[in-house]
């Protein structure tokens, strides 16, 4: 359609108008645009370094607190998510019409200092509270930063945008195990939770006077109405979309393996093999930190490229990943030696996280310019309810049911049981997804 007659569509006029009336395009330079993402991408990395922190943290905190598999899994699953996502969509809805770079500061800022009080815990109550504070803080954080990156960068290069973005899920775990593994060695669980936490405020203040609101859809030169879309709307076009239901669902599963992998794997090596927090802690952060990250980012530029011809890629790959790491997963928890269990832990460390950029990415070229914030929060609402709630719940109470029988191994066959075959149905959905995922695009409203 041509611009003349897609009312959307705006001309070299328009688009000037539409900057003066917003004072300036403050993202016109590609210094600008890549220092919000690097920016963005150091916000959530301190997301997920406070979210990680606590699961190489856990084995001390159940001895100092005496609690279960089951009560572990509660607060690093179920309890976290559920309030996690139950604050994400008014967020979200608010940042689709207000100023996101607020929103994302206040958030990083209520999150840092949540997990800085987690050091101050005398009992479960009080570790679960601090959790929950920390769920609805990062509630906070990745809707409004999609929506911002998808302003700034164009479609054929926002897979990768939001990729490298994503990355700080990686980098988070790598400086949560890496930080938590030694300071918990040397110094103890709770001046791990301080020492963590504290910086985060600093951020918060770096966002709110170094970020710019960039303008709504100038990247992709449409026009954007003022007025909100209603929730129901945005769920109705994302329901339509056979695609979307796919994705969400390979989203979700690709969560249930990866979380209940982060959070109980540090565990699982400690119990089965008897491995010190500060050595471990290395190895994961190498593994599912840095090797993450390389999946994630890769994913993403793979993606972009292929996807210029046919963006059936961009649920291929995340497909094509997860099928590959069944193996490797089965050999983590069937081998006797821990560092033949690191070295299969490798593969699906760098494959866990590979379908994140391509999957919002996606989900943002299925909706409107001012659906994407909420979008986003729907997306991680049943993402982060059936991976983060469920996944790592699920594990510590089949964990604890195993462990009159099977003792230390107990958390082994628990994770070999569930965490494989996630995984393989996860791809199933994204292979399916890719069916109809180019006519998705082709309808998706403006």
């Amino acid at each position: 359609m041509t611009e003349q007659n897609n009312p959307d569509s705006l001309t070299n006029q328009q688009v000037s108008e539409q900057t003066d009336s917003s004072n300036k395009n403050d993202y016109s330079s590609a210094a600008t645009k890549y220092y919000a993402l690097g920016l963005l991408t150091i916000v959530y990395s301190f997301n997920f370094i406070d979210r990680q922190l606590l699961s190489i943290l856990q084995e001390s905190i159940k001895e100092e607190l005496l609690l279960s598999d089951s009560q572990l899994g509660l607060l690093t699953g179920f309890a976290f998510a559920v309030f996690y996502v139950t604050a994400g969509i008014p967020i979200a809805r608010f940042a689709d019409r207000s100023n996101r770079r607020n929103i994302i500061a206040f958030s990083v800022g209520l999150w840092s200092l949540m997990t800085a009080l987690s050091g101050l815990v005398q009992n479960y109550a009080q570790l679960l509270i601090a959790r929950i504070g920390v769920g609805v803080g990062e509630a906070g954080g990745s809707p409004p930063s999609h929506s911002i990156i998808s302003d700034i960068f164009p479609v054929e290069s926002r897979a990768s945008a939001i990729s490298f973005y994503s990355t700080g899920v990686n980098l988070g775990i790598l400086f949560g195990f890496l930080l938590g593994g030694w300071l918990n060695e040397f110094f103890g669980w709770r001046t791990a939770f301080f020492v963590v936490g504290a910086p985060g405020i600093i951020i918060a203040i770096i966002v709110r006077f170094t970020l710019k609101e960039p303008i709504r859809g100038l990247s992709e030169n449409k026009q954007v109405t003022q007025d909100a879309v209603p929730f129901k709307e945005v769920l109705l076009v994302l329901w339509h979309s056979i695609s979307f239901r796919h994705l969400a669902l390979g989203a979700a599963l690709n969560a249930f393996a990866s979380y209940s992998t982060s959070n109980w794997t540090a565990s699982f090596f400690i119990r089965t093999h008897d491995m010190t927090t500060g050595e471990l802690g290395t190895w994961l952060a190498l593994i599912i930190g840095l090797g993450g990250a390389i999946g994630v980012l890769g994913g993403g530029l793979i993606a972009d490229r292929l996807g210029r011809k046919d963006k059936r890629w961009y649920a291929w790959i995340p497909a094509i990943a997860g099928f590959v790491s069944v193996p490797f997963m089965i050999g983590v928890y069937t081998t006797e030696n821990a560092y033949i269990a690191l070295m299969c832990a490798v593969v699906p460390g760098v494959m866990f996280n590979v379908y994140l950029g391509n999957t919002i990415a996606t989900t943002h070229g299925l909706v409107g310019l001012r659906m994407r914030a909420t979008a986003s929060a729907i997306l991680f609402l049943i993402l982060n309810m059936i991976g983060l709630g469920i996944g790592p719940w699920a594990v510590g109470i089949l964990s604890d049911s195993f462990a009159a029988s099977l003792g230390d191994d107990s958390l082994r066959y628990a994770m070999l049981y569930i965490i494989p075959p996630m995984m393989f149905w996860s791809a199933c959905h994204f292979f399916r997804a890719a069916k109809t995922l180019r006519e998705d695009l082709a309808a998706a409203p403006d």
